[in-house]
């Protein structure tokens, strides 16, 4: 049995200087104390898009074969940084059994809760479902389903290095007019405008502050723009021309390119 140096008046053997050494537990447990907490992502994939077309929700269309949002979380489990993956499914029983077959099979820890009426609901409530371990949350569009493994690291490189919100965007090509019914306003510049994509990272505090003030009647296209509600800053990384939203018809065509293209 051990017997505890405060009880027998003995300690640490001084330095030369007096000061007692350090314990060599010391350096682990301030180690273990810094260490950062994992990374998870949240898959909002309840919402219908209808723009695609009648049928299935959005997120179970499939491309190449496989649903959209198969191919959405295989990247991401695949992303090394990646711990954790909560999926909001359609909230009926039919939605939400479909969505746990689907990623039953696919390694890492994914998770499957019901989803809300809206992306933010759904959103909110994956949120509140995470572990309480991971300190980055990304959430990322199932209808981005080909984007590349190294936009996914880059945002979650960004949050690591100290920014509360990130988002990977792209340059905006096309000439861009304000209007007004079918009468031109006026040119913007587009050198100030970019395209936003996901996924969209943050730290878990920033994310979990914006949709606790943001008002659901009043939905926000995307998480950051809760966070710049807020006040606080966005920053941003570079995106890929491959992490397109597949939306209508025809982006599934192009999708279906792309990913021959890979193949």
């Amino acid at each position: 049995m051990s017997t505890d140096p405060a009880e027998t008046g003995s300690g640490p053997a001084p330095t030369a200087e007096g000061a007692p050494l350090a314990s060599a537990a010391a350096p682990a447990a301030a180690a273990a104390a810094e260490a950062p907490g994992r990374v998870a992502v949240i898959v909002p994939a309840a919402g219908k898009g209808e723009r695609l077309g009648p049928g299935t929700p959005k997120a179970l269309r499939e491309l190449g074969g496989l649903p959209l949002l198969v191919h959405a979380v295989r990247t991401l489990v695949a992303a090394r940084s990646v711990d954790v993956v909560v999926v909001a499914a359609p909230p009926n029983p039919q939605g939400l059994a479909e969505v746990q077959r689907l990623l039953a099979d696919l390694p890492g820890d994914t998770r499957v809760v019901a989803g809300g009426q809206s992306r933010q609901e759904s959103v909110a409530l994956a949120l509140a479902a995470l572990p309480g371990d991971c300190d980055v949350v990304l959430v990322h569009d199932a209808a981005r389903a080909l984007t590349p493994v190294d936009v996914i690291e880059a945002v979650v490189a960004a949050v690591r290095g100290g920014a509360g919100a990130v988002i990977p965007v792209l340059p905006v090509a096309d000439t861009v007019k304000a209007v007004d019914g079918d009468l031109v306003t006026a040119t913007v510049d587009r050198s100030t405008l970019r395209a936003v994509q996901t996924p969209q990272g943050f730290t878990r505090d920033i994310l979990t502050k914006a949709h606790a003030a943001s008002n659901p009647s009043l939905p926000a296209t995307d998480d950051a723009g809760l966070v710049e509600a807020l006040g606080l800053p966005v920053r941003t990384v570079p995106g890929h021309a491959e992490a397109f939203k597949i939306t209508t018809p025809f982006d599934l065509v192009l999708a279906e390119a792309v990913l021959r293209r890979r193949r």
